[in-house]
């Protein structure tokens, strides 16, 4: 356990030991094990784990290009199917007219349901379309009690037609950045092409958001998979390190959300 914890954070390390535990239980009773919507750099460390063992790893968040998905940890005699996800993804019915939704308006409802955040995925809206993906045994929850976004009546209507599911309107480019570490004063200086002490400033001032938690320490480490929202600047992600310069300085492949 030690050997596998020390190439993550040791505030990684809770879901590091439970997503240890569902590759044990796959490996003890031979069956596919089911997750919740994972972020990211969470199904970084799952397939980083599973590697490891002579297990598969599958994932999907119903939408093209989810952002969160569901990870199905699975034997290799196994076949998955789409089903085997179980996802189910809502239409929100609401007056258009008189009201323009944001992500953070249809994310703060369903939390203030009380939903486990691992239980939802992707909200995504397109001029006055909105849909969103939960797992499927939230179906008759959703539709009897997401009835309201703020002060407007809403509801929810199940969509199993893919053809009429949102596409990601979101456009990543990837450039190369030297830097001379890993630390996130370093990198934001680099991406937001200004000095390390406004970087800092920056970071103090919590404006600096890795995988959606604010981090205020300059010297925080980043590490693959990581995502990054710098206020100003916009969002990135680490796509990987891609070895260092013959002056030791590390190659950072970098994508932009334009």
């Amino acid at each position: 356990m030690e050997t596998i914890l020390q190439h993550f954070r040791k505030d990684e390390q809770p879901f590091i030991e439970m997503a240890i535990g569902w590759i044990r239980e796959v490996e003890d009773t031979y069956a596919p094990k089911l997750t919740g919507f994972l972020d990211p750099r969470q199904q970084f460390i799952v397939e980083s784990l599973a590697h490891g063992s002579d297990l598969q790893v599958g994932s999907s968040g119903a939408f093209s290009e989810a952002e969160r998905q569901r990870m199905l940890i699975y034997p290799d005699y196994y076949v998955p199917e789409s089903t085997d996800y179980q996802i189910a993804l809502f239409n929100v019915k609401y007056p258009a007219k008189f009201m323009k939704l944001e992500h953070r308006d249809i994310l703060g409802s369903m939390m203030s349901l009380g939903i486990d955040r691992s239980k939802f995925g992707d909200i995504r809206i397109w001029e006055d379309v909105v849909q969103f993906t939960v797992a499927d045994e939230l179906k008759d929850y959703m539709t009897a009690n997401f009835t309201s976004i703020g002060k407007s009546k809403v509801t929810v209507e199940e969509n199993d037609r893919p053809e009429e599911w949102l596409q990601s309107a979101d456009t990543w480019t990837e450039d190369l950045h030297i830097v001379s570490s890993m630390r996130l004063d370093v990198v934001v200086a680099a991406l937001a092409n200004i000095s390390r002490q406004k970087a800092a400033t920056l970071i103090h001032g919590e404006k600096v958001k890795v995988n959606w938690a604010v981090r205020d320490q300059p010297a925080f480490e980043l590490q693959e998979s990581d995502m990054l929202s710098i206020r100003g600047a916009g969002r990135f992600k680490v796509v990987g390190i891609e070895g260092r310069t013959k002056k030791d300085k590390i190659r950072l492949s970098i994508g932009k959300l334009e």
